[in-house]
């Protein structure tokens, strides 16, 4: 069960709707709402006006930042408690931001964070989600820039390709896929992980599933070169809320490269998101 959700709050267009995707979770499953806010402020930043007698200060607007993460902590504190939800509280820390976050969720079950910018370089910057899904040790619920829409969990879309990052994903996502009404285990083809399939190609992952009393139908696909876009498409014909799947199986070189489904789902997905790494 997921007892500790957090959230990222910040100052973007996209906080309310992924305060409400993780209130609706916390009603759900019964479970304690954090709002991290994380400042930016690094702790090594505090000593650098001190560097050396010849040097200016340096002239940092600290109580701006933090005055702007209380506003935003405001924000999410009513809109959960308007959404229903009784336990929660709020932090604002000083620290990096994808550290912050990734620090705060050692102590979580679940990570709630909004989509990438759709200019993002995974590469150069992998931002702010990019961060959190390679260093966090707890999985990640991904908001798409639109909002959830209503409800996730009702009709899921698992992707299995073999790798240890699907098994992740789906091994987290156990609770949510016992409590849907209909779970479609889709085996990528091309770009695959084949030799770790067993003769029938996802017949392994499903018994898994099925002992778990997730009961699954399993389709195959060929995305060609991607299998994200393949990925997305077949969730949009199911009429998917959420999206079950590993994160960054490649390389972040291979991935700016080459492309790939985690590069593919986080910049362009019209649904939530549930990854691990």
């Amino acid at each position: 069960m997921y007892k500790t959700i957090l959230v990222h709050v910040d100052a973007s267009a996209g906080l309310a709707a992924r305060v409400e995707l993780a209130a609706r979770m916390a009603i759900a499953h019964d479970a304690h709402l954090v709002g991290v806010a994380p400042t930016g402020l690094s702790a090594y930043m505090y000593p650098l006006s001190a560097m050396g007698a010849g040097m200016p200060p340096i002239a940092f607007p600290i109580e701006e930042v933090r005055a702007g993460a209380e506003r935003s902590l405001d924000l999410f504190e009513s809109g959960a408690r308007q959404l229903g939800v009784n336990s929660l509280e709020r932090r604002m820390v000083d620290e990096e931001v994808g550290d912050g976050l990734c620090l705060q969720a050692r102590y979580a079950d679940l990570v709630v964070i909004g989509a990438p910018a759709a200019d993002t370089v995974f590469f150069a910057r992998p931002g702010v989600a990019g961060h959190v899904l390679l260093n966090c040790a707890r999985p990640v619920l991904v908001t798409p820039a639109a909002g959830a829409g209503g409800a996730i969990g009702k009709r899921v879309t698992v992707a299995w390709n073999g790798s240890a990052e699907a098994v992740r994903a789906i091994t987290s996502a156990l609770p949510l896929l016992q409590g849907a009404a209909h779970v479609d285990l889709v085996v990528a083809g091309k770009n695959g992980h084949a030799d770790l399939y067993a003769e029938q190609p996802g017949a392994d992952i499903a018994l898994y599933l099925a002992r778990h009393g997730v009961k699954v139908d399993v389709s195959m696909i060929d995305g060609g070169d991607d299998d994200g876009e393949s990925l997305l498409s077949f969730a949009a014909r199911k009429g998917a809320d959420l999206i079950v799947m590993g994160a960054f199986g490649r390389s972040r070189l291979r991935e700016f490269v080459l492309g790939g489904a985690t590069r593919t789902a986080l910049l362009s997905s019209p649904i939530p998101l549930w990854m691990a790494h």
